[in-house]
């Protein structure tokens, strides 16, 4: 995080368009209704004024007037904080350490493994990704069956950082099976939501065109 000189009236994300990280600060965005512009960075091509927001050069990055933000899961909590209606994190705190658990583990261990597949790595790389990636949602079945939402009866920061994965799993060669319909249902209901629907970019909608 930094605090730089700004002119910026309105936010701004700069923004991935295929990024999971991305994807899911869009999401987190369109759900609350706040008013923003993305900026998109193509490919590897960043450019300059991203450079001099963020040393890392990485998406995605929001700029809030003279506030910069280039981490997303950084990017998400301050959103929900910084705009609180509607809330997207449990009140009580032991929810919400299961929620930020449940964070903790869908970005140590299924975002790798789709900025892996993504990439474009060697077979047996990509072979081990999508095996990697297919068990360990598939292991989830039974939380997806559970409550409308993922341990949850409301939608949450949660669903805005497992949707960015299920969306990608059909381009990605990630097949799951019958047996886990619970999943592919609790996607359909996410995939539907109008916050869902606008977070997408242009590139992400060319995945299930």
């Amino acid at each position: 995080m930094a605090v730089v000189s700004s002119k910026r009236s309105v936010m701004t994300l700069f923004s991935g368009a295929l990024c999971v990280h991305s994807h899911r600060a869009r999401i987190v965005l369109a759900e609350k209704g706040i008013t923003h512009d993305v900026t998109p960075v193509p490919g590897e091509r960043f450019p300059e004024d991203l450079l001099d927001l963020n040393p890392y050069g990485s998406v995605p990055t929001l700029v809030d007037r003279d506030l910069v933000i280039y981490y997303s899961r950084v990017i998400i909590e301050y959103l929900d904080e910084r705009f609180p209606h509607p809330p997207l994190m449990p009140v009580d705190p032991v929810s919400r350490a299961r929620a930020r658990l449940v964070l903790t583990r869908v970005e140590s261990e299924w975002y790798p493994e789709v900025e892996l597949i993504q990439s474009g790595d060697s077979k047996a790389n990509l072979d081990r990704a999508r095996k990697t990636l297919r068990e360990g949602v598939i292991a989830s079945a039974d939380v997806f069956a559970a409550k409308p939402f993922f341990l949850s009866d409301e939608f949450s920061l949660v669903d805005c950082t497992i949707a960015p994965v299920l969306w990608r799993l059909p381009k990605l060669g990630v097949e799951v099976p019958r047996q886990a319909r619970a999943i592919l249902d609790y996607a359909e209901r996410i995939f539907s939501r109008d916050s869902f629907q606008a977070s997408l970019s242009d590139s992400e909608r060319e995945l299930r065109a």
